[in-house]
């Protein structure tokens, strides 16, 4: 560990349960406990529980928040309910992509908005300066308060059900109630847990907010609860491939301000049909250049796995780039997504990857690679 490296509350508890680590956005996290394939097929099967405090949440309240997010965000976020949630973008002035968010409304007049690690100073500084044209507006970055757990895979209700301690709040939706995006609120410890159906593996899950003093608490009660329906810790390498095989994307990766929302296959993010500007509308109207790379996904045979940074080509002559690529743990053959030419984009196209000098043929196929039965 460096001295700019950060850990999370949970750290103590993830060197006695035998992790590795790994840097990620100056944050010292957990990759894996066991094997990557072990606790991939644990979300796919049963359940996995994941540390990801590193994530960013920053409060917007007061009575032009709704307006206020409609104006710096690609979505329309007035138009969500309380305790659902949204997938948006933030964008630049060139309508390139600052991060993509998940936004919950927890309030009438309150709105959480989770960053990615990386973006954590980008987006809190993005919104601040939106939040400028607001009288009653407050941008506050709460990240140091709260630690996040995941728990994601098909018995991932089952688990929070039979969490001793963890009950949601009576005037609130039961974890039978709650809905895919949709939220809920829990007490824990003495105190409250905010928890969204929501997740980043292409399975059913919950992301669970709580105080970084119960942190430690909350995870060994969700552990114990669990460890008999299948649930095992999981660290980011799992969380990647599963991911990957959902076909959600990943910032710095598939997403990043050079691009524009609909090259990545995000245009459908951006809400162009609510009334008065937003940051980035009017490059986003305008589109990108005839010529500009298009997200795809690519299938392969064999074992040898196209990864981040090989090029894609179309006989000889090279076409785009894999952002990211993996043999794929559920689906037992390698998958990548990339950029490539728009006139090679067309599913059903071959092209080739160049995997360390051999040329690996990939077939152009539509998202997501992996989804579950629901």
């Amino acid at each position: 560990m460096t001295d700019s490296e950060r850990t999370s509350p949970l750290h103590a508890l993830h060197e006695a349960a035998g992790a590795s680590f790994t840097d990620f956005a100056g944050w010292l996290m957990p990759v894996r406990y066991s094997s990557d394939l072990a606790e991939h097929h644990a979300v796919r099967s049963a359940a996995g529980i994941f540390d990801i405090s590193h994530m960013a949440e920053i409060q917007v309240a007061g009575a032009d928040a709704a307006e206020f997010l409609d104006q710096a965000l690609a979505g329309k976020l007035s138009a969500i309910e309380l305790f659902q949630a949204k997938y948006s973008l933030l964008l630049n002035e060139a309508g390139g992509i600052i991060d993509d968010l998940v936004v919950y409304r927890n309030g009438e007049q309150e709105y959480l908005v989770v960053a990615n690690a990386g973006n954590r100073s980008a987006v809190v500084a993005a919104l601040a300066e939106r939040a400028r044209a607001y009288e009653h507006v407050a941008v506050v970055d709460r990240s140091d308060e709260i630690a996040l757990i995941a728990v994601q895979g098909p018995a991932s209700r089952a688990i929070l059900q039979a969490t001793t301690g963890l009950d949601v709040l009576d005037e609130l939706p039961s974890l039978d109630e709650v809905k895919y995006y949709r939220a809920t609120g829990a007490s824990f410890a003495g105190g409250t847990v905010f928890i969204g159906r929501t997740g980043y593996t292409g399975e059913d899950g919950f992301e669970l907010y709580v105080d970084e003093a119960d942190a430690v608490e909350l995870w060994t009660a969700l552990v114990e609860a669990g460890t008999p329906l299948g649930l095992v810790p999981a660290g980011l390498a799992s969380r990647d491939t599963l991911r990957l095989e959902a076909g959600m994307p990943l910032y710095g990766h598939e997403l990043g301000p050079g691009k524009l929302p609909v090259q990545a296959g995000l245009g459908r993010i951006v809400a162009l049909g609510k009334p008065g500007p937003f940051v980035g509308r009017a490059a986003v109207e305008t589109g990108p250049d005839a010529d500009a790379p298009v997200l795809v996904a690519l299938v392969s045979e064999g074992r040898r796995a196209g990864r981040a940074g090989y090029s894609v080509l179309a006989g000889g002559t090279v076409v785009g780039e894999v952002t990211s690529g993996a043999l794929s743990p559920t689906l037992g053959h390698p998958i990548a997504m990339a950029y490539v030419h728009p006139d090679h984009a067309e599913p059903g196209t071959v092209l080739d990857i160049d995997v360390r000098g051999t040329r690996i043929p990939a077939t152009v196929t539509k998202l997501p690679f992996y989804s579950r039965e629901k």
